[in-house]
């Protein structure tokens, strides 16, 4: 099977986040593929809501053999492991959480569906803590 370079962006906002977001690495090498790259921790304000909770948010390039869709799959799977239990496309808005796991790129593929759209337009384009964090990648 053929091996995709995808990249994630992972965030947190309750509980430890720094823990959380150890916690998802360790999933996403055991479910969905070998880490490849990884970003430094960045703190950040929350975008798009309002909370008294910051954010701890990296990045990491991955290798899977999942298509976007299983990948898909599997992030909301960790997700639901971790303990979140409502996502924003079920809630219409955003909410605190113990783990966000996000597909920003998969290969030079350009996918829509109604629950994922590759590649992830707000991360690479509108949120600056995002495109600081996908730099590292690349370095």
């Amino acid at each position: 099977m053929s091996q995709h370079v995808v990249t994630l962006l992972l965030g947190s906002n309750l509980g430890n986040p720094e823990e959380n977001i150890e916690a998802a690495l360790r999933h996403i090498r055991e479910e969905i593929g070998e880490i490849k790259k990884v970003s430094e921790i960045m703190k950040t304000a929350p975008v798009e809501f309002v909370t008294s909770n910051f954010f701890c948010n990296i990045a990491v390039l991955i290798k899977t053999q999942f298509s976007p869709v299983k990948l898909l799959k599997s992030v909301k799977n960790i997700e639901k492991k971790m303990g979140r239990n409502k996502d924003t496309f079920s809630t219409k808005e955003y909410l605190d959480r113990i783990i966000d796991i996000d597909v920003v790129t998969y290969g030079n593929v350009k996918f829509w569906s109604s629950r994922l759209e590759i590649p992830h337009k707000k991360h690479l384009s509108q949120r600056d803590f995002s495109k600081r964090l996908l730099s590292q990648l690349s370095e």
